[in-house]
This record gives structure tokens, C-alpha cells and sequence, in this order.
């Protein structure tokens, strides 16, 4: 990742990719509206496959570094790259799912982390905090600016509420191929890193833990947890580069009209 050099797409191809993107808001979707106490990760992932491909798009993530599956679901001291199978979603859990699509030659590749039945206020809390990371990320996402502003914006504000900022993980450029030049580490310093500049397509996803910010990854080769073993949020849009004020390419509007229909918002 972040080995190639960065590309800048035309606003004809960034059209494109936004679609793919918009697709990943609507899989997810279909995710919220299955997702309760009682749910497998298995399910969701079956059933995001077979959506994408109804649409005409083909899941990002299957096959590509072999990844087995179409999400990947990290439940509570999972940071990412949980991976779906027998797992049984519990009333208190908070599950993040990472989806990925390619559609006409471009990726999209957007995460959100849902609550599980009833969640406890400090874990609704750290989502909360999590969400606007992720907002204030995406406002330093200008022409201009560099790397190091969106990750110090995001670590600025993580670190004021507590929580451990996870080092070992960063966005990334996003295009032809998922992961792209340049890195977006979600820590940083103002004036640091690649400078970006229009038509940079980044996928920024802070990765906020409640507790320490060391993790490990567990024997299955895949799955990022807390050291701590305490819960985890992630969120992830992709976004274009523009002068002044960035670009959002993906949406989390779909997803959260389904959850605002649940009562399951997380500012609820």
C-alpha cells in the first residue's frame, strides 16, 4: 500500500468512482436493515454479496490479497478485517463493516460501525467521537493542505476524549486499484506528509479504540484487535480533493435512513 506513485483523476472518472462508492452506501444499507441480536456475520455477508452483484457491481475485497469474503465485520476489541462466518451478533455489540465494490474499472470502499441492540453510553460515545473524527478529517481533505492535517485533525480530536488513535493502520488513495499512494495515517502533524492536491481520490477511516491504541492481530492472519481487549469504532468515506472544500464520494445516507427507521442512530 502507498507504494505507487499518487494519481490524479479527471472529474469524468471520479463521476465513475463515485458511483461504486454510492453503491458501497447502499450495500451497507441492506446490511442495516438485517443487522439485530441474533444475526450471524456470515448472513450479512451473503447478503452483500448477492446485492452487489444484483447491481452490477462485484464485491472489492473477495479474492484480492485472499481475502475470503465480500465484508469484513469487526465486532467490539476488533479494529478491521474481522472475517464473517459463525459469529452470532449479540444485544450490546457494536460491529463494523468495511465493504469494498469495483464498478466499471474503479473502487469504492466506505465502513461504518452499527450498534447491536442496546448499547451502552460509553460505547455509543466512542462511535459518536469516532463520526465526527472522520468529519474533521475530511474538512482538512483540501488542495493545499497535507497528509499530516488530516491526521492530525483526526488525532486532535480522538486524543481530547481519551481514546487511542491506532498507529499500524491508515487510509489510503483509492482509484483503479483499492490501495493507492498516498497513505492517510490518522495521526500527524500540520504542514507533514504527501501535499495534496485536486482530483486526489483519498479513503480516510480513522480507527479510534476506547482504550490503548497498540493492537495485535490474531492467529487467523486477518483480524486487528485492541491490546486492551477494549471496543473499537471505524468509519470510512472516500472523498475527493478539491479546492476549498472536499468532495464526498460516498454516502452514509442510505445506511442511516434504515437505522433512524430502527431507532439504531447513533446520535439517538
Amino acid at each position: 500500500m502507498g507504494s505507487k506513485p499518487v494519481v490524479n483523476l479527471s472529474d469524468d472518472e471520479i463521476a465513475v468512482l463515485k458511483e461504486s462508492s454510492l453503491l458501497v452506501g447502499k450495500t451497507l444499507a441492506e446490511v442495516a436493515r438485517r443487522l439485530a441480536p441474533g444475526t450471524t456475520t456470515g448472513q450479512l455477508d451473503r447478503l452483500a454479496e448477492e446485492y452487489i452483484r444484483d447491481q452490477g457491481g462485484v464485491p472489492g475485497f473477495k479474492g484480492l490479497y485472499g481475502c475470503p469474503s465480500t465484508l469484513l465485520i469487526s465486532v467490539n476489541e476488533e479494529v478491521v478485517h474481522g472475517l464473517p462466518g459463525n459469529r452470532v451478533l449479540r444485544d450490546g455489540d457494536v460491529a463494523s463493516v468495511d465493504c469494498g465494490v469495483l464498478m466499471n474499472g474503479f473502487y469504492g470502499d466506505s465502513a461504518y460501525t452499527f450498534m447491536v441492540g442496546e448499547v451502552a453510553e460509553p460505547v455509543r460515545k466512542l462511535l459518536r467521537v469516532t463520526r465526527e473524527c472522520l468529519d474533521k478529517g475530511i474538512e482538512a481533505a483540501i488542495e493545499g493542505n497535507r497528509t499530516g492535517d488530516i491526521g492530525y485533525a483526526i488525532q486532535h480530536h480522538a486524543e481530547s476524549h481519551g481514546y487511542g488513535v491506532v498507529r499500524e493502520l491508515t487510509g489510503h488513495g483509492v482509484g483503479q486499484l483499492l490501495h493507492m499512494a498516498p497513505d492517510v495515517p490518522n495521526y500527524g502533524r500540520r504542514g507533514q506528509g504527501t501535499r495534496l492536491r485536486t482530483g486526489m481520490v483519498l479513503a480516510i477511516e480513522p480507527m479510534i479504540n476506547m482504550g490503548v491504541k497498540e493492537v495485535k492481530q490474531l492467529a487467523d492472519g486477518w483480524t486487528v484487535v485492541a491490546r486492551d481487549g477494549k471496543p473499537s469504532a471505524h468509519f470510512e468515506h472516500d472523498v475527493a480533493v478539491r479546492a476549498g472544500k472536499a468532495e464526498v464520494l460516498s454516502t452514509f445516507s442510505y445506511i442511516e435512513n434504515v437505522l433512524k427507521q430502527k431507532g439504531e442512530l447513533i446520535t439517538a
